[in-house]
């Protein structure tokens, strides 16, 4: 697991969309609370690499009760959307019409380095380490701004 940033997250533009929100939707299935992505705004299928966003608004499930008077975003939900990430990567390289159910095969070497709140704008940059048509690993990297908040590894399995 790296701890150097794979991209420079001050010279990523946050207003492109290489892949919007309704094309997130039409592949991952997680809705309501747990659509924790709002789109791709780098994505690279052939190396296995995508950027996503996900702006955490005051009215998010979690600010309420995840920590009155001082919200924090829950680490499991940066690892959820890491993971929302890492599906997709996958479902554009092997399965672009959705058919197959992409799951959690295991998290590993996640680090908290910052919190994430109300307001902040959280880009994960992903991407592939091993990439198979039933098992794909990536490492994962979280940022609001320019500080390095999160990282860790995910595997995925086709279920």
């Amino acid at each position: 697991m790296a701890s150097e940033p794979f991209v420079d997250p001050t010279s990523l533009d946050l207003s492109n969309a290489a892949f919007s929100k309704e094309q997130v939707l039409g592949l991952n299935r997680q809705r309501y609370e747990f659509e924790q992505l709002d789109k791709l705004i780098e994505l690279d299928v052939e190396e296995g690499f995508a950027i996503g966003l996900k702006r955490q608004s005051p009215e998010e499930f979690w600010v309420r009760g995840h920590i009155p008077g001082r919200p924090l975003m829950p680490g499991v939900l940066m690892i959820e959307m890491a993971a929302q990430v890492s599906s997709l990567i996958f479902h554009l390289k092997f399965d672009p019409e959705g058919e197959k159910f992409f799951g959690f095969a295991g998290v590993n070497n996640v680090k908290f380095r910052g919190g994430v709140e109300p307001g902040d704008d959280l880009v994960m940059v992903v991407k592939a380490t091993r990439l198979r048509s039933r098992m794909a690993s990536f490492d994962a990297q979280g940022f609001v701004g320019d500080k390095f908040v999160f990282e860790g590894e995910i595997t995925g399995i086709v279920l």
